[in-house]
């Protein structure tokens, strides 16, 4: 059974680059990206806390239910419940991402997503985030798995490159987002791409994809 891994924000879930800065500006209206972004980064290696995340940039009170108050503004793609009852008949499936420890362990459990998935790597967790091929070879240690035996999905296709480059089958999720891969897009990309759930469902139903 092939194993299909996928990315979270920009896939699972929706992509929250448009969500924490308007939240953030709501109490601190002159921040800039770049002030949001460092504390954001050095969260998703584990080096900030959540909580210190939130600390650093200025809040004080109760910094757990801020948190909670940002976490609960995130949406899911509510068409991955019904891709992953579907497609876990055929598919083993995980998660790698890279996101702060502490919010990707509560969206998960919020969403009920822990009995789709049969591993999960967390860059703030295991303080190593994408692209670093390190962190590709580790959930694949974890599954058991060889880099041919899997597919990766992912929204940023700098994200692709080094799963491909380990041999796994990639699949770009495409969501329109402008501010990927540097404000380019997507644009160029050649390879197997998809724009939604039900067409990821399509190309990867049993017939429909070579072993």
């Amino acid at each position: 059974m092939k194993t299909i891994i996928f990315d979270f924000y920009g896939v699972i879930m929706k992509d929250p680059i448009g969500g924490l800065m308007p939240y953030v500006k709501r109490t601190y209206p002159d921040v800039s990206l770049d002030g949001v972004y460092s504390h954001w980064l050095k969260a998703n290696i584990g080096a900030l806390s959540s909580r210190d995340f939130f600390v650093n940039l200025g809040y004080t009170g109760d910094i757990r239910g801020i948190e909670k108050d940002y976490l609960d503004t995130l949406e899911i793609d509510e068409d991955f419940f019904p891709f992953a009852e579907s497609l876990g008949k055929s598919y083993r499936m995980a998660l790698l991402t890279n996101d702060i420890a502490e919010w990707n362990g509560y969206l998960r459990e919020k969403f009920g997503l822990a009995r789709y998935l049969e591993e999960i790597v967390v860059s703030g967790e295991v303080k190593i985030k994408k692209p670093d091929v390190e962190i590709y070879e580790l959930i694949l240690k974890r599954l058991g798995s060889i880099a041919s035996e899997c597919i990766y999905v992912d929204d940023r296709k700098s994200n692709l490159a080094p799963a491909q480059s380990l041999g796994m089958d990639v699949v770009l999720f495409d969501n329109g987002m402008p501010w990927h891969d540097g404000g380019k897009g997507n644009e160029g990309y050649t390879g197997k791409m998809v724009r939604s759930f039900r067409e990821l469902a399509q190309m990867l139903s049993p017939g429909n994809i070579k072993s």
